[in-house]
C-alpha cells in the first residue's frame, strides 16, 4: 500500500564531474621553492617569536640583521652592520619605524615567510595575506568553482 503512494524515481542524467585543477609542475627549481611559513603575534615590546624559522635560516642568538620595507612587508637578512639582533629565545624585535610603515601594531598577527635559499625573512601583516586569499577566493567563485 505504501509503495502505491511513493512514485517511482524519474531517470536523470548523471551530472558531469567538475574538471580537476591543474597541478603545478613537480620539478621546481630552488628559485621557485616555497617559503617556510610561521605565524606570530607582535608583543608590546615589538617582538615576535620566530625560533623555528630562525633556526632553519641558521640565525642564532646575537646574529646581526638588517631590515627594509617593501610593499608593506618587512624584509630581514643577515648583515654585520645590522641594527637588529636575534634574541636569546629566538625572537626578533622589529624596529618601531618599520612596524609603523607596515601598519603593524601590538597584538597584531604577522605571517613570517623564510626564503631558506636566499637567507631572507619576510614579515607580512596578516591583513595582507588575508587580502591575497580573499582575491583568490573571489576568482575561484567567479570561475564557477564555489557553488
Amino acid at each position: 500500500m505504501i509503495a502505491a503512494l511513493i512514485p517511482a524515481p524519474l531517470p536523470r542524467p548523471r551530472p558531469q564531474p567538475p574538471p580537476l585543477p591543474s597541478l603545478p609542475d613537480p620539478r621546481t627549481s630552488p628559485t621557485q621553492a616555497l617559503p617556510a611559513l610561521d605565524i606570530a603575534r607582535l608583543d608590546r615590546s615589538g617582538r615576535v617569536s620566530a625560533r623555528l624559522l630562525l633556526e632553519r635560516l641558521g640565525w642564532g642568538p646575537c646574529q646581526q640583521l638588517r631590515t627594509d620595507v617593501a610593499e608593506r612587508t618587512i624584509l630581514i637578512w643577515p648583515d654585520d652592520a645590522g641594527a637588529v639582533l636575534v634574541g636569546a629565545r629566538g625572537d626578533l624585535t622589529l624596529p618601531a619605524a618599520v612596524r609603523q610603515m607596515c601598519a603593524i601594531e601590538t597584538g597584531d598577527l604577522v605571517v613570517l615567510a623564510a626564503d631558506l635559499h636566499r637567507g631572507l625573512l619576510a614579515v607580512h601583516p596578516a591583513e595582507t595575506v588575508a587580502r591575497l586569499l580573499a582575491d583568490l577566493h573571489v576568482r575561484l567563485i567567479t570561475d564557477g568553482h564555489g557553488r
